[in-house]
């Protein structure tokens, strides 16, 4: 299904503090069988978004970019890694990581909404919203912040919460 942000950031507003509360109960008192509700919802989320049609991962956020990440990458280019890094990332001292220096992502196509190299994409963007990691609550911090960013996170937990109260 198509994904309209402007309705998808009010829907944020709106139940942005009720779903991070939802998080942060399930992170203190972890219920039985999480893992596997999660991976029972999970399909039905990506029945309903479409990342062709939001690509806002891409468009406000930049993966971390690992070593293996930097090689590939650059070898792709025929460039070298640093000069790689040099063009495209900067480096996060207080984190150590390597991110993009611009937003929206430079490998974006901001009209079809399509990375230029799928194939060979960081590791963080493959895996990205990460809803169905083996254990949930080793991510419950990275799905509070992208319940704001990702229709697909929110709707995980829009649907988890459902089920569960």
């Amino acid at each position: 299904m198509k994904v309209n942000l402007r309705s998808f950031k009010q829907k944020v507003r709106h139940h942005k503090k009720q779903f991070n509360a939802f998080l942060t109960k399930l992170q203190k008192n972890i219920p039985k069988g999480l893992d596997q509700i999660t991976r029972k919802v999970s399909p039905e989320v990506w029945q309903e978004v479409d990342c062709l049609s939001c690509a806002n991962c891409c468009k406000t956020m930049s993966p971390t970019f690992t070593p293996t990440d930097i090689k590939r990458i650059a070898h792709h280019f025929e460039m070298t890694p640093t000069a790689f890094k040099e063009k495209w990332l900067t480096y996060d001292k207080k984190d150590k990581d390597w991110l993009n220096k611009s937003q929206p992502c430079q490998f974006l196509n901001l009209k079809s909404n399509k990375c230029s190299i799928y194939d060979i994409r960081p590791a963080d963007c493959s895996g990205f919203p990460h809803l169905t990691k083996k254990k949930m609550t080793d991510y419950m911090h990275v799905h509070k912040q992208n319940i704001e960013l990702c229709p697909a996170t929110y709707k995980m937990v829009e649907k988890m919460q459902a089920l569960m109260n």
